[in-house]
Order: structure tokens, then C-alpha cells, then sequence
């Protein structure tokens, strides 16, 4: 089965919490402080692997967490590290925010990595936190959360020649012709439900990678049928090999054929229908007059299309020529790197812990947000020294200051979550 989108959730590990410990030794009554910090997170690596063509694994495993850092321990004992996690994609695996539908990394070329969520760094252990004032700090710092999002993995397939045109006019049967490559194969329509490759051979020439995409409709700019699908995978190609039924034996008409499939690229995407094209007017076997394909050609003549090949993906007649053409022109076409507009990118955003104040009914004012629930994490209320900690960082941040504008008067309550205390200044 061939897969080319996946929705997983990938999560970071959690620093490990710094410890509260105090120097217990024989003879020695009053030992310092001597928590250790806590260990970082694991990260989440995204890692392009070209043994892979397909998203399969990720239909039966969607959910990736990574290993949390350790705890500090006593004797000023960091904790461990989380070991990172690699994920394993296929190369030319395009990864997207689900959110934002924006596109985090283009991982496009073998051994490409990239880290989709950092590791949360380690809590502190209390021996950092003694200074000449306190010198038994009974808090430490808990270590950061991990990164956790959903993300979309999207494949599009790393090919040098893509082959087009409507369902059933040979594409799956050129390609096995000139590759290893063995595509089903049948006379009806959308034999092809996946992208195939093969690689070609052609003499005193270097080898390359032909994708059979799957028939494009009209209507597939716009989604209709799988037609966003298969237009996927045609974006990284080189070169365009447009396979047309010339015999007619299914009374449709090739230039008519031929101007629509070309009139779904540019609706898709201009710089896609402006790609280089080879025409390849196949089924020539069955032609009753050959005059239907001088028409044919004199008129793609006058749209601007020089390469016209007559062939018989069947006999193979004209399918060498064609192959060297197609060498030819990838010798000229430079590799480029898939093309993603700056709108589509996605911009991190900076994590910072927040809080906001707000006057309840009660007439509490309550501070609540992520930055309030690090800080009650992080300190032990109930002890002095702790509790000076505490009012020093509310202090630092503004929020005594933001209270004082607010209009709070000495004796009124301030609630963090569930712990409160009176306002005196």
C-alpha cells in the first residue's frame, strides 16, 4: 500500500526536576546545600531516509514521545538526560505545523534531520540557589515541559521525470518498458492508484529516476477525484514526459486531451505548467492513418511545443529515442530545491511562561497563566527563606507593580491558583 500523508503527534521530554537535598555526613552538622540539577529532555529528530518510499508505519503508530530527563540527586548529582528520539521518514517528506497548515522542513535529501520538538531543559537543584544570605535554600527548579504538537507528513516523490496525461494511455506501460519497474498494468481506468518509479538506463548517459503519476482529471487543481494528490508528486520532477493516446481507439480527442491536462498544471501551479515538456504520442501501433499524427504534431508545432516523439510503449517503437531526448534535455536542467512560498512557512513562536491579572467578583485579585504555575512548582510556600524567593521573583517580574496600577490597597487578597496571601507593601 502507498501512503504520502500522515497525521502524528510528536512530543519532547520533559527536563528533569533539580533536587532539594542538604550535605548529610558524619561530623559534619550543618551541611550546605548539595541538590543536583536535573537532566534535559529528550528531542523529537525527524531523520529523511531514502530505504523508505512509503508513510505506511505511520497508519499503525501515531503517537511519538520522547525519553524525560532524570531528577537531580544529592552530592550535587545531575540527573541523566533523556535519550532523543529519530523518526525515520522518506526522503522528500515535506513536514507541516496542523494548526497552521505551514511548512516546518522540507527534508529532501538523504540524512537530512531535523529536531520537531526540543527536549525541555533541566530544573536547577538548590545548591545553585545559595548565596551568602541563604545559605539553606529549601526550593529548587522543576525542569522544563517538553515541545508537543501534531504535525502532517506530506510525501512528494524525488524524481528527475514525471510521466503525465489521462488515465490509460500507456504511462505505467512506458515506464516498465524503459525500468525495472513493474507497475499493474490493464485496459481500463485508473489502473494507476500510485506513483511508481523506476530508474532508467540509457547508454553513455547517467541514469535517472521516471515517476508514473497517476491519471490527472479535469478538475484536479481544484481537488476533484485524487487530483491534489497525484499533482503532489509531479512539484520536484525536472522534466515532464506528457503521454497522449494518438490512435483515438477510445474516441477521445488528443489535443483536446493534451490542453486540458496542461490547463490543470497551470491552475495548480504556473511554474509547474511551465516546466519543461516532452510529448510522447503513444499507441502509434494502432493508428489507421498516419496523417493523424503529422495533424497532431503541427498543431502542438504551433502551441510552442518542439519535442514530439511518435512511440509504441507496446512495441517500443520510438521509446529509445525518446529515453536519450529525455537524458539529454536532464543534462541542461539544473536540480533545484523545492520551492515554498514565505507566506507557507512556519515561523516558531518564542516560549515564553505568561500570566494575567484579573479582579474576581470577590474582590481577589487572581494571577493565573504558565509563568504561575512554574513559579508554585518551583518554591515551598511554607518555608521562610522559600517564601522570600518568592515574593523576589513576583517582585522582578512586575506583577506587584502592574497590582499597584490596578489600584490594590494594603490587606486585600492575591490568589496564585490555590495558594493566597495579603497584599502588604
Amino acid at each position: 500500500m502507498f501512503i504520502d500523508t500522515a497525521k502524528i503527534f510528536v512530543k519532547s521530554g520533559k527536563g528533569g526536576d533539580g533536587a532539594i537535598s542538604f550535605r548529610r555526613e558524619k561530623y559534619v552538622a550543618l551541611g550546605g546545600p548539595d541538590g543536583g540539577d536535573g537532566g534535559k529532555g529528550g528531542n523529537v529528530i525527524l531523520v529523511a531516509d531514502s530505504q523508505l518510499t512509503t508513510l505506511l508505519d505511520f497508519t499503525y503508530r501515531r503517537k511519538y514521545v520522547a525519553e524525560p530527563g532524570e531528577n537531580g540527586g544529592k552530592s550535587k548529582c545531575y540527573g541523566k538526560d533523556g535519550e532523543d528520539l529519530y523518526i525515520k521518514v522518506p526522503t522528500g517528506t515535506v513536514i507541516k505545523d496542523f494548526e497552521t497548515n505551514k511548512v516546518m522542513v522540507d527534508l529532501s535529501h538523504e540524512g537530512d534531520k531535523f529536531v520537531i520538538a526540543k527536549g525541555g531543559k533541566g530544573g536547577k537543584g538548590n545548591a545553585k540557589y545559595a548565596t551568602p544570605t541563604r545559605q539553606a535554600p529549601s526550593f529548587a527548579e522543576p525542569g522544563m515541559p517538553g515541545e508537543e504538537r501534531f504535525i502532517i507528513l506530506e510525501l512528494k516523490l524525488l524524481a528527475d521525470v514525471g510521466l503525465i496525461g489521462f488515465p490509460n494511455v500507456g504511462k505505467s506501460t512506458l515506464l516498465s518498458t524503459v525500468s525495472k519497474a513493474r507497475p499493474k498494468i490493464a485496459n481500463y481506468h485508473f489502473t494507476t492508484l500510485k506513483p511508481n518509479l523506476g530508474v532508467v538506463s540509457v547508454p553513455e548517459a547517467p541514469a535517472f529516476v521516471m515517476a508514473d503519476i497517476p491519471g490527472i482529471i479535469e478538475g484536479a487543481a481544484e481537488g476533484v477525484g485524487l487530483g491534489l494528490e497525484f499533482l503532489r508528486h509531479i512539484e520536484r520532477t525536472r522534466l515532464l514526459i506528457h503521454v497522449v493516446d494518438i490512435s483515438g481507439v477510445e474516441g477521445r480527442d488528443p489535443i483536446e486531451d493534451f490542453v486540458k491536462i496542461n490547463d490543470e498544471l497551470k491552475k495548480y501551479s504556473v511554474k509547474l505548467w511551465d516546466r519543461p515538456q516532452i510529448v510522447a504520442a503513444n499507441k502509434s501501433d494502432m493508428l489507421y492513418d498516419d496523417e493523424a499524427f503529422e495533424n497532431f504534431k503541427n498543431k502542438l508545432e504551433e502551441m510552442g511545443y518542439k519535442n514530439i516523439f511518435k512511440i509504441s510503449a507496446a512495441t517500443q517503437e520510438g521509446v529509445a529515442d525518446l529515453m536519450k531526448e529525455c537524458a539529454r534535455m536532464l543534462s541542461t536542467i539544473p536540480v533545484s530545491e523545492l520551492e515554498i512560498p514565505e507566506e507557507e512557512m512556519y515561523i516558531p513562536e518564542e516560549k515564553k511562561f505568561t500570566y494575567t491579572i484579573r479582579k474576581d467578583e470577590d474582590g481577589v485579585y487572581v494571577v493565573e497563566g504558565t509563568f504561575v504555575d512554574r513559579l508554585l512548582s518551583a518554591v515551598n510556600v511554607n518555608d521562610p527563606d522559600s517564601l522570600k524567593y518568592f515574593h523576589k521573583v513576583l517582585k522582578n517580574k512586575g506583577i506587584f507593580e502592574e497590582l499597584k496600577e490596578m489600584g490594590i490597597e494594603d490587606g486585600e487578597i492575591v490568589r496564585l491558583n490555590d495558594f493566597e496571601f495579603e497584599y502588604l507593601f
